[in-house]
């Protein structure tokens, strides 16, 4: 994704308190899990436990 413009709208957003989100959709782009802990986390990281919980989109059953 390097080189490549982001869209305010598409690829973040500003939350309430000023900060920059990013989407599932610039997660998706970019390829890879940054471990951040980021609020739409496509790869299902969780900072607390710095695991990856694998969620099934289809059935919403979660594993690890």
């Amino acid at each position: 994704m390097s080189g490549k413009s982001i869209k305010e709208g598409e690829d973040f957003y500003y939350n309430e308190q000023g900060y920059k989100v990013f989407t599932e959709n610039f997660h998706l782009r970019r390829g890879y899990c940054c471990k951040s802990g980021c609020r739409h986390c496509p790869y299902g990281y969780d900072k607390k436990t710095d695991t990856f919980i694998k969620a099934k989109k289809e059935t919403g059953n979660i594993s690890k």
